[in-house]
């Protein structure tokens, strides 16, 4: 028996180039794959609402997941940055291999729930489920590159890191543009998730043949209760983390309500309970979650700084792109991602150059280049958008590629400069730190910039409001050229000087 949701899946007009050519908008807006809803009164100025995956009402497009599965997408994860200081510290106590393999295996296996799901209620634990293993995958892998590579080697090492991390930025929109749009099987959206089934199985099975073996099942339990994870240390920063991201991520959507900056106001004073129970942890001689000499290393502390404001900065650019593309210009999923192709190359050139020839001899100058070249290609796409009438994915190419070379600079000696002077004992705390670091300037980039887009666009239209946000980007990354002042010249192996 056809099961209900194959069961309504239209057969969708196809797109009119396999390559992501841009297709004609359909005359009847039933035809039209619901990708976002067109209020009545904003429909003369074009002016549309994203609603990620909304399908109560869109379930007939098949593509759709049920009602709510777009909030459910942003509720799965918020936790997880709070949630990556517990999953290095246990990195640290346990093994980082055995964690980066359960974290992978669980990861996995929840993707296969989130396909499976009949409802919003089980789609949003699933995601949940699938954001506590990646809690526990993620923060694993800058430990093991700064386990598994001698100090010489590591620029090289974090300069490979960035080049995998700018495709992965790429392929997996295009990607999963590509897998929605062709509706295989009539799986729809179902397909986002089941893709990660190989390449998770795939994953786990390398990691076993390649990692290095834990040396110890402990390998940082130097204290009196070395063994064991701090349950109320999760709980507080998880808490912190969630009053926090949480109104961050849906405070646009809802039009910021009162309670949203109720809720991050008490993120501070959560945050400070925090600091207050892990000294009282360190009293008693136990294991705190996060190492706090950790914050007397100036390279750490200095990058930390650095990298909200440049993560910040990069999601909101990438939010950027995709809704002008998407919604502005029309373009499909597909179109759009294999637009974002030349940033990708960008970042892959720039890495290289970086981590194998630029950062070991310049250090931070280095990052201080990239910071320029970045904010430029931002400055490009300003003055490509603005204005213009008939956009093509070639004339967006020179921009997106000199940002994306500029980004490829940073990735390299920001990484090595941040975990240069850690210890071997700090390592996972580092990582879950500098992890969580990331999704919390993330999500800033993106509430900040997304309301900014949004709020010209009711105005001024999608492209000068693009253009508007691209200036906003260059700021942003300005202000992180500043404050990348604070960082060390050079990462060093030990830690003196940092």
């Amino acid at each position: 028996m056809t099961p209900s949701w194959r069961r309504t899946t239209p057969t969708w007009p196809r797109w009119t180039s396999a390559t992501g050519a841009r297709r004609p908008t359909p005359a009847d807006p039933a035809e039209r794959p619901k990708t976002f809803d067109e209020p009545p009164s904003d429909r003369g100025r074009g002016l549309r609402r994203v609603r990620g995956l909304r399908p109560a009402q869109e379930e007939r497009a098949g593509r759709r997941g049920p009602a709510g599965a777009g909030s459910g997408a942003a509720r799965g994860l918020p936790g997880e940055a709070g949630d990556q200081g517990a999953g290095g510290r246990l990195g640290d106590l346990f093994g980082r291999k055995r964690l980066f393999v359960l974290g992978a295996t669980g990861f996995t296996l929840a993707s296969a729930l989130c396909a499976a799901a009949p409802g919003a209620g089980t789609l949003v634990a699933a995601r949940t489920v699938q954001g506590l293993f990646a809690a526990l995958l993620i923060p694993q892998g800058l430990g093991l590159i700064k386990a598994m590579f001698p100090p010489k080697e590591l620029g090289t090492a974090f300069g490979l890191f960035g080049p995998i991390l700018g495709l992965s930025s790429v392929l997996g929109p295009t990607l999963g543009g590509y897998l929605t749009g062709a509706d295989w099987f009539g799986l729809g959206w179902r397909a986002v998730f089941l893709i990660n089934l190989p390449v998770g199985l795939l994953t786990v099975f390398a990691a076993g043949r390649i990692l290095p073996g834990d040396r110890t099942p402990r390998a940082t339990g130097t204290r009196a209760g070395g063994g064991r994870i701090d349950p109320v240390g999760v709980l507080v920063l998880g808490l912190a983390v969630l009053l926090l991201v949480y109104p961050l991520v849906q405070g646009r959507e809802l039009g910021w309500p009162l309670w949203t900056f109720l809720s991050m106001a008490a993120s501070v004073p959560t945050a400070w309970l925090f600091t207050v129970q892990q000294r009282g942890v360190l009293r008693r001689g136990d294991t705190p979650l996060i190492e706090p000499s950790l914050f007397g290393k100036r390279a750490f502390v200095s990058a930390l700084a650095t990298g909200l404001v440049f993560f910040a900065a990069l999601s909101g650019l990438m939010l950027v792109f995709t809704l002008h593309l998407q919604l502005g210009l029309g373009w499909t999923p597909l179109h759009a991602g294999l637009s974002m192709i030349p940033l990708s190359i960008g970042v892959v050139v720039g890495a290289v150059l970086s981590g194998a020839l630029l950062a070991p001899r310049y250090g931070r100058r280095v990052l201080h280049l990239g910071m320029v070249l970045a904010a430029a290609g931002a400055l490009g796409l300003w003055a490509t958008v603005d204005g213009a009438t008939d956009l093509g994915s070639w004339q967006l190419a020179p921009a997106l590629a000199l940002a994306g070379l500029g980004l490829g600079l940073i990735m390299a000696p920001f990484f090595d400069i941040a975990l240069a002077g850690v210890e071997e004992s700090e390592t996972g705390s580092a990582s879950g730190v500098l992890n969580a670091q990331q999704q919390l300037g993330g999500s800033m980039g993106v509430a900040l910039l997304g309301t900014a887009f949004f709020g010209w666009a009711r105005t001024d239209g999608f492209g000068h409001a693009a253009g508007l946000t691209y200036g906003l980007v260059a700021a942003l990354l300005a202000a992180a050229f500043v404050i990348a002042f604070l960082l060390p010249r050079q990462a060093r192996p030990d830690g003196e000087g940092h």
